[in-house]
């Protein structure tokens, strides 16, 4: 069975909230890219990126994250992640690779959108 990445936008306010579930890989990630590209052209200098749901993320996932960063760093924009510290298996995937790669403390991480759109919440400790 082959999974892929589905991927979403609406709105919150000033945010751009995207969401994602599936798989982050070489093939799907593009996607992702994509979306955060539009969001930042249609104006949208706040992005929430919804990844409560992605399954599996590899190195290529890694890098449209980390891409996402500069992008949003480079137009004044801020960048949040949703990594739930607990889920299905032991928390986020998205959360414990980052984590092992020594990137998780580049990102604001959210529990949730509530939060992640809240302009007075602190995000989550690496």
């Amino acid at each position: 069975m082959r999974v892929t990445l589905k991927v979403t936008e609406s709105g919150q306010g000033d945010w751009a909230v995207v969401c994602a579930s599936g798989e982050m890989d070489l093939v799907t990630s593009p996607a992702l890219r994509q979306q955060v590209h539009e969001a930042v052209a249609d104006g949208r200098r706040s992005v929430v990126l919804d990844l409560s749901d992605v399954l599996f993320c590899d190195s290529s996932g890694v890098g449209v994250l980390i891409a996402s960063r500069r992008l949003m760093r480079s137009c004044q924009g801020r960048l949040r992640l949703i990594l739930p510290a607990q889920g299905a298996v032991d928390g986020s995937h998205v959360n414990r690779v980052l984590g092992a790669l020594g990137v998780r403390r580049l990102f604001d991480v959210y529990p949730d959108v509530a939060s992640a759109v809240d302009e007075d919440a602190a995000p989550m400790s690496a």
